[in-house]
């Protein structure tokens, strides 16, 4: 059935869990016809990780979008003299040495206009020229380079590289839960937050458009530490007791609280600041990740940030091909593959 339609895998290579989800055009209707994951353990290799997906998968093509993150990559929120797209190319470059602290030369760099008109903007300022927001993305060439080399030693095709915060609103916007209600109020934002292994990604949309994002180096990989150390157990035996508590909930969620402390004062730094640059009000937040399903972790976000917090589903309104994919460990795993989702609607573009 989708045998001459377009296919693209989301590889989301996790501090700790390798994640791929294929996604295939049936005409202009998106379909997951693939997933796999592989876990990493402790000392192991991720390439021997991403070779198990693959072997598992049996994916319909080998074209993959994965995706970077962490100290290696800088994101920017800037403000520009209004000018064409072809313009903005061939002035980013010049302008990007004010906003990273990598040398230019060092990092691989996109950028994409903003719609939304940035608050510092005013009109007429500089000889009636009006100004705009730009986005702007950097990774070290070394990150990228890395990443391409492990996909392509298992004889896979790299399509694009993304970065994860960007991923989570790609996601976000092919299940169809950016419309509607986000409609009803110009201004109002949402927070989509992702709490992976190894860190949290934050992605911030007013008008279904990015307006901030930031990586915060605490994830559920530090709950797990927590709840070995109170229970006395090995960092294995934590983890599985995290997942499936079987009547230890309250023992794991008072373990995990000085973590989720931790995490949600700089959420709400975030959002704060957010709020106060953007002058807007962030109504909600969308939790996904593994670390988010953690024993009380959403009740405690909730009611710490002063907001309403939920969980949400990346596979809402994205059809499955029953015959080649198991979907109830498909949907055991949801939580954690809006990255990987992310990754692959990349197929729309391809």
């Amino acid at each position: 059935m989708f045998r001459k339609n377009k296919s693209i895998v989301g590889l989301d290579l996790g501090g700790q869990v390798v994640k791929a989800v294929e996604i295939t055009l049936d005409g202009s209707e998106p379909v997951i016809t693939g997933f796999a994951r592989a876990e990493i353990p402790a000392g192991g290799d991720r390439v021997e990780a991403i070779a198990q997906v693959f072997s598992k998968g049996k994916f319909k093509t080998k074209n993959v979008v994965t995706s970077v993150s962490g100290q290696s990559v800088v994101v920017r929120y800037i403000t520009m003299l209004d000018m064409s797209d072809s313009e903005l190319r061939q002035a980013i470059r010049f302008e990007s040495d004010k906003y990273l602290p990598f040398d230019s030369d060092e990092v691989v760099l996109d950028c994409q206009r903003l719609h939304r008109r940035p608050p510092s903007a005013t009109e007429g300022s500089q000889g009636g020229n009006e100004q705009m927001g730009v986005v702007l993305a950097a990774c070290r060439n070394s990150a990228v380079d890395e990443q391409v080399r492990e996909i392509v030693r298992q004889g896979l095709s790299p399509v694009a590289v993304d970065v994860d915060v960007f991923a989570l609103a790609n996601a976000w916007e092919l299940c169809g839960l950016d419309g509607g209600e986000m409609e009803e109020s110009e201004g109002r934002a949402i927070a989509l937050v992702d709490v992976g292994a190894t860190g949290t990604s934050i992605n911030v949309l007013c008008d279904n458009e990015t307006c901030f994002s930031r990586e915060i180096g605490i994830g559920g990989a530090d709950m797990t530490q927590a709840t070995a150390r109170r229970l006395g157990v090995e960092n294995y035996e934590a983890e599985e007791i995290k997942k499936d508590p079987d009547g230890r909930e309250a023992e794991v969620s008072r373990a995990i609280s000085p973590v989720l402390e931790d995490l949600v004062s700089e959420i709400s730094l975030s959002l704060d600041y957010v709020e106060n640059r953007e002058g807007l009000r962030v109504e909600e937040v969308l939790l996904s990740g593994g670390g988010a399903m953690a024993p009380g972790a959403v009740a405690f976000i909730e009611q710490a940030i002063g907001r309403t917090a939920r969980t949400w589903n990346p596979l809402e309104g994205i059809r499955v091909a029953a015959e080649r994919v198991d979907i109830e460990d498909l949907e055991a795993c949801a939580p954690s593959l809006a990255v990987a989702i992310g990754l692959a609607s990349r197929v729309r573009a391809a």
